[in-house]
This record gives structure tokens, C-alpha cells and sequence, in this order.
């Protein structure tokens, strides 16, 4: 019987360790895109990273129950207009990307530097 228990409670820890990480990544998405100082474009209008994070955030939590991974966040967060279909891009440098492009490849960047 105790072990059963013990094997519950570490299932459970690890599914919570999993949704931290998780949580972890977004928010460390979030920050990037505010901090980043680059222009964030969506249906043809120009923002700057900190308006860029706010919108990102207020569709995050409006269809966070979809989002099971942070691939997730990023796809339907972070990658196109839900209304138009329009993608949007980041310029940083004078270089301008895919939100998703440029999201991923940080995401990438952060899981290597937080194994």
C-alpha cells in the first residue's frame, strides 16, 4: 500500500514539475518579445515589444485551455491574427521574421541554455 501511494504522489509531482516548466517557457516568452525592443506587426499596424507582450498575453489567457505545450502558446498565441489569418512578424535590427520563426528559434535557445 505504501508503495502505491508513493508511486501516486511522484506521478503527480512530475506531471506539476511538467506544467511549471511550461509555465516557465511562456513567461520567459513573454519577457523576450518585452524586452526585446524590436516592432511587432499584426494586420498591417506597427507595435512596440512591451504593446506586442500585452496582446500575446491577453489571447494567451483567453485560449489557454487549448494550450497544452508551448508550441501550443506560441501557434495560437503568438503567430497570427485569429480574425484576418495574417502572420505576425518581428522586425529586430532590420531584419524582419515570422513571429512563429523567431519564437521558436528563442524557445529552442532557452530549452538548450535550461535543460
Amino acid at each position: 500500500m505504501n508503495k502505491l501511494l508513493i508511486v501516486i504522489l511522484f506521478t503527480g509531482f512530475l506531471g506539476s514539475a511538467a506544467a511549471a516548466t511550461m509555465s516557465e517557457e511562456i513567461e520567459h516568452l513573454l519577457g523576450f518579445v518585452a524586452d526585446s525592443g524590436c516592432t511587432f506587426e499584426r494586420n498591417g499596424s506597427t507595435y512596440e515589444s512591451k504593446e506586442a507582450r500585452a496582446h500575446i498575453q491577453r489571447k494567451y489567457d483567453y485560449i489557454k485551455n487549448r494550450v497544452k505545450t508551448t508550441e501550443d502558446f506560441i501557434r495560437y498565441a503568438a503567430t497570427e491574427s485569429s480574425m484576418s489569418g495574417k502572420k505576425y512578424h518581428a522586425t529586430c535590427d532590420g531584419k524582419t521574421i515570422t513571429s512563429e520563426e523567431w519564437l521558436t528559434t528563442e524557445l529552442r535557445r532557452f530549452r538548450q541554455q535550461n535543460p
